[in-house]
């Protein structure tokens, strides 16, 4: 019997950092439900952990408000430090959105979980990371 080196299909995980407790829990579930492995935290500290300790198909970092931008911009840094190839999205409303050229992406905070999951897809398919994967 040889052994098969093919793995299960693989969902494309993602680390939310998001500190609206109400916001969070909410677009995890979204993500889950479409097809997504999420890891979320509302810590800098614990999301670095996080991010270390597993690989990411995409670090999602939600921007609230103007004052949220350098927490967010260091944030990125850190981890673009760990792993320069990391694909890292601010999901933020449109002024912050000019303000920062850190993230890869930006993902516009509108509520529209279908547009928000549509661009979640288009980042990942960009990053290439799970080409093969249909979620």
């Amino acid at each position: 019997m040889s052994e098969s080196s093919e793995t299960p299909e693989q969902k494309p995980s993602i680390l939310h950092i998001c500190k609206r407790e109400v916001l969070r829990p909410l677009r995890d579930a979204i993500m889950r439900l479409s097809g997504f492995e999420v890891v979320s935290t509302c810590e800098r500290e614990e999301a670095v952990g996080l991010f270390r300790a597993q690989e990411f198909a995409l670090v999602l970092i939600d921007v609230e408000g103007e004052e949220g931008i350098p927490l967010a911009e260091t944030l990125c840094s850190d981890i673009k430090t760990i792993d320069k190839d990391q694909r890292v999205a601010f999901v933020c409303n449109w002024r912050v959105a000019i303000l920062t050229d850190c993230p890869d992406h930006i993902l516009r905070t509108e509520f529209d979980p279908a547009a928000f999951i549509a661009g979640v897809r288009d980042i990942i398919a960009v990053a290439g990371k799970y080409p093969a994967v249909q979620v």
